[in-house]
């Protein structure tokens, strides 16, 4: 639902019963930003307000298919300096992300985490309808390798966020994303599936 801010209420939520919890974030991009039109909180800056207010487990946060143009050389560099992963896009073309997420599952360990996945982290081929498109994305194959990677980790919570049916007249966007809140209902911990 909603734009990427929706995750920031979530977290602080979550944060006070959990504490600071992991990230599996999907998305094209970062969504660390400081201000936008003077505000501080829209979709492009939840993640930095959570780091500000010590939501997320820093160490726990991985972001895998960023991509797309930049005001700044050196786009991830606030990120990391987090102790952010980030993966970007180009590191994902062509391959499958079940080695990447064997590796997330290690880093995740059985603390509390979150998924929150912006459906504009794949390409516009498949999923048009988002208000911030970038090209090079990421696969509905990867997507399902992605959150079915996190089967069997702590999720606390989870969202699908920036799907804007009306930018896409065929309807795909929105299949797209009610499959993949589907998909990550059913590795939510004590799902039972087939």
């Amino acid at each position: 639902g909603g734009d990427h801010t929706i995750t920031y209420p979530i977290l602080q939520a979550l944060a006070a019963k959990h504490g600071p919890v992991g990230l599996v974030h999907v998305d094209a991009h970062t969504d660390t930003g400081d201000t936008a039109l003077g505000e501080k909180i829209y979709h492009g800056t939840p993640f930095r307000r959570c780091v500000e207010e010590g939501l997320l487990d820093c160490g726990r946060v991985v972001q895998i298919g960023i991509r797309g143009s930049s005001y700044d050389p050196d786009p991830h560099k606030y990120c990391r300096e987090q102790g952010f992963w980030v993966v970007p896009a180009e590191e994902c073309w062509m391959k499958s992300l079940e080695p990447l997420m064997t590796e997330v599952r290690v880093q995740m360990g059985d603390k509390p985490m979150y998924i929150s996945f912006d459906i504009d982290g794949l390409d516009p081929a498949y999923a048009p309808g988002t208000g911030t498109p970038e090209i090079a994305g990421l696969t509905p194959a990867q997507a399902l390798e992605i959150i079915r990677g996190c089967k069997g980790l702590n999720i606390v919570g989870c969202d699908l966020v920036e799907v804007a049916p009306m930018y896409d007249t065929s309807g795909n966007t929105a299949l797209l994303g009610a499959n993949l809140l589907f998909e990550m209902l059913c590795v939510l911990p004590g799902v039972k599936t087939l």
